[in-house]
Formats: C-alpha cells, sequence, structure tokens
C-alpha cells in the first residue's frame, strides 16, 4: 500500500486525574500535600496515570511504521474531522467509548482498557498488549464486530443529539418539567424530573438503575437490539397532569415525541454531557427514536 491508501490508526484519550492535579496545583509535592491533607494518596492515582501511559507507548508500538496514525483527546472531538476509513483506538474506562461513538459514522472502535481494575470494560475490552494485533485485524476488515444500537433526539429546528446509552430530555436542574409526551402508548400532559431513553448499551447504567428501582418487569433492550426504552421519572399527579404513561418500549417504527412546556431551563443531552447540551424551549418538539448510526465495536476474544 502507499500513499493515502495507507490505514490511519486514531487514538483517542482523555486527560488523567494526575494531569488535572498538576494543572491545578503545579507540582508533584504540591498535589501530594493537597491529597494527604485528605486523607488520601496520590500513589495510586500517579499508578493510573503511568498505565495510560504506557498503555499509549505499547499501542503505539504495535502500529506498523508506515501506516497513518493520529492522537485525539478527549476535550478535542468535536473539532477532529474523522476519516472513513479510520480505526478508532480508545485508551481508557469504557465512558470513553461512548464519548468517541457520536462522533463516528460506521469506523471501527477497538477499546483498550489500560486499567481492568479499576473498569467494568464492558466497550473497553483488549489489553494493550493486544492492541497492535487487533489494530491490523480491524484495518483489514478481518476483526468480528459487535453492532451496537445508537439514540437520536430530533428537535424541530434541525438540531439533533446522538448518543450510545441514553439521552435525557427535561430541566437542566432535574426540577419539574412540563411537557407533552407522545408514544405508542398514548399521549398526555405531564410533570416530572425528567426523560430517560436508553439503549441497550445504556441499560446496563442510568436506565437499568431506573428499572430496578421500579421493578415493573419492564425488559430492557439488549445492545444489538433495535429497540430503545424511555422511562418517565417521578411523574407527578394531579388534574392538569397524568401518570399514564411512564415507560415503555421504542421499535424501529416507533418515535417517541416530547413537546416541551418549560418556560427557561430546559435541556437535551446525550450520555451525560451536560455541557453538549441543546435548548428545549416551550413550544420546541424533540422526536427520540433508533438513529441510523451504529457503533462498531471491535470484538476480538
Amino acid at each position: 500500500m502507499a500513499g493515502s491508501s495507507l490505514p490511519r490508526i486514531v487514538v483517542v484519550s482523555r486527560s488523567t486525574e494526575y494531569a488535572a492535579l498538576l494543572a491545578r496545583h503545579g507540582t508533584r509535592e504540591q498535589a501530594r500535600f493537597f491529597l494527604e491533607t485528605r486523607g488520601r494518596s496520590i500513589d495510586e492515582i500517579e499508578a493510573r496515570d503511568a498505565a495510560q501511559r504506557d498503555a499509549l507507548t505499547t499501542i503505539a508500538s504495535g502500529i506498523p511504521t508506515d501506516w497513518r496514525r493520529a492522537r485525539v483527546e478527549r476535550s478535542d472531538l468535536d473539532r477532529f474531522l474523522f476519516e472513513p476509513s479510520d480505526v478508532v483506538v480508545t485508551v481508557g474506562p469504557s465512558g470513553l467509548v461512548a464519548n468517541v461513538a457520536k462522533y463516528l459514522d460506521g469506523q471501527p472502535v477497538v477499546g483498550v482498557n489500560p486499567d481492568p481494575a479499576r473498569d467494568g470494560a464492558l466497550l473497553a475490552r483488549h489489553a494493550p498488549a493486544d492492541a497492535g494485533e487487533i489494530i491490523r485485524a480491524a484495518a483489514g476488515g478481518q476483526a468480528p464486530i459487535d453492532e451496537r444500537t445508537m439514540v437520536e433526539a430530533l428537535l424541530d429546528d434541525g438540531q439533533r443529539v446522538l448518543a450510545l446509552n441514553e439521552v435525557f430530555l427535561g430541566h437542566h436542574s432535574h426540577q419539574s418539567a412540563r411537557y407533552l409526551i407522545r408514544c405508542p402508548a398514548g399521549e398526555e400532559h405531564q410533570s416530572s424530573s425528567g426523560i430517560v431513553v436508553t439503549t441497550g448499551t445504556g441499560a446496563t447504567g442510568w436506565g437499568r438503575s431506573i428499572s430496578l428501582e421500579r421493578q415493573t418487569g419492564l425488559r430492557l433492550p439488549q445492545p444489538e437490539e433495535a429497540r430503545l426504552a424511555f422511562f418517565v421519572r417521578e411523574a407527578w399527579p394531579s388534574p392538569a397532569f397524568g401518570v399514564s404513561v411512564t415507560e415503555g418500549l421504542i421499535g424501529a417504527d416507533d418515535r417517541l415525541e416530547i413537546v416541551s412546556e418549560l418556560d427557561e431551563g430546559g435541556v437535551v443531552f446525550g450520555d451525560g454531557i451536560e455541557s453538549d447540551r441543546l435548548d428545549f424551549g416551550w413550544g420546541v418538539q424533540a422526536t427520540v427514536r433508533i438513529a441510523p448510526e451504529r457503533l462498531r465495536l471491535v470484538d476480538m476474544p
């Protein structure tokens, strides 16, 4: 291969806690003193930082020398232009895979976990030492792929939120939000702490927590299923507001429509990233459905 036909490997990471401490306190000793006055040790934080640096070095050494490569920090993802033929390698916890997923359009993702003892590795499944072999297989189209359903919330002005785990619609402070909800089960005006719409991937997190608390028996979707589940949080019954449509499933041909009745503070955001939210003011309609994009997660044994 030559020229632009060479694969490009995009390695995505995020700043470690240790780097954040140094940025805040200036030196290691000042950071150590800050932690020790609060009964904590810097050793564990340094070890996690070292594990990530070692993982990045190992991954870099496993990429063929003549292949193109790029490094991206999580904070720069919204300004980075991915190419259709990229292989994306995330180095960090499973949440980093969710962070990058919404910026992709079919590129395979290799989740590398530098600290498996701390992260459950649901999405970041691979050890740094195995990354070179997995990257070559993914670049050659020979790696098994686990396709994950994603969710989108589309506002009637064309703005869009795309997420791997879930989207939230409601007040930014999670106080009472008023809206009209429409879904296959019916429609009604509600006042609640907001609505969570989860994918099968997100059903291991926020969606599962809500489901367990309610014990309603709603079968949450699996990650590869073309289904979503929605939950209305703490719906408030009154003569003006109903509580009969508080959870359900959204299939491939279904839509969940929410019309905001909030004077201020209404937001829509995905995967817990409130800083990347859309305003959801009075009269704005959001349509939540299965997204056309799917995360293509490399799943080498």
